[in-house]
């Protein structure tokens, strides 16, 4: 746990904050894919903002508890392997973003690395489980990679602008001192 200062009340507290705004900005989709995945107004955000607000170990738990609940809405299974990948390891990987919170852009950083690590791990599950999908003569690891960059990378991309924005910046910047205290 890292040492900011914070009550564990507080952190559970901001922690599941962030989670509920991950939800409700998952129910929100731009354009949906016809296998699963889809690209929302910045839902992967909130998660890596946990992990970068409370540290990589709230991060963590905050993204598999936002994967749970999207489970909850429905969710495509093919194994329990699957499930682990695509749903708690794929979005927990979001929480690292908490390793790089003490970086100079630590939150753009950690945030390409804690999309990084979700897309490692639909890309695995897609190359493992759904290789059967891939077109004729299309190498299942390219259609994986391709299918699932397909909504992940445009997602990152606009977060990252919007991140970058100085009001965005100067906003997270206010949360993280008033709220949660220099950390």
């Amino acid at each position: 746990m890292p040492k900011t200062g914070i009550s564990k009340a507080k952190m559970i507290s901001v922690g599941a904050l962030c989670v509920a705004l991950a939800f409700v900005l998952n129910q929100i989709t731009i354009y949906r894919m016809p296998m699963g995945g889809s690209v929302t107004p910045g839902s992967m955000l909130f998660i890596v903002l946990a992990g970068y607000w409370l540290g990589p170990f709230f991060g963590i738990a905050a993204g598999i508890a936002a994967g749970l609940l999207d489970m909850a809405t429905g969710f495509y299974a093919v194994h329990p392997a699957q499930v682990a990948m695509d749903y708690l390891l794929a979005f927990g990987m979001l929480g690292t973003a908490g390793f790089f919170r003490k970086m100079k852009f630590g939150l753009q950083i950690g945030y390409v690395a804690g999309v990084f690590g979700r897309f490692v791990m639909v890309f695995l599950s897609g190359a493992i489980f759904f290789s059967e999908y891939a077109p004729e003569g299309q190498n299942f690891i390219a259609y994986s990679a391709i299918y699932n960059a397909s909504y992940i990378v445009p997602e990152m991309l606009v977060t990252l602008v919007i991140i970058s924005l100085p009001v965005m910046k100067n906003a997270i910047d206010v949360v993280t001192k008033s709220v949660l205290g220099n950390n």
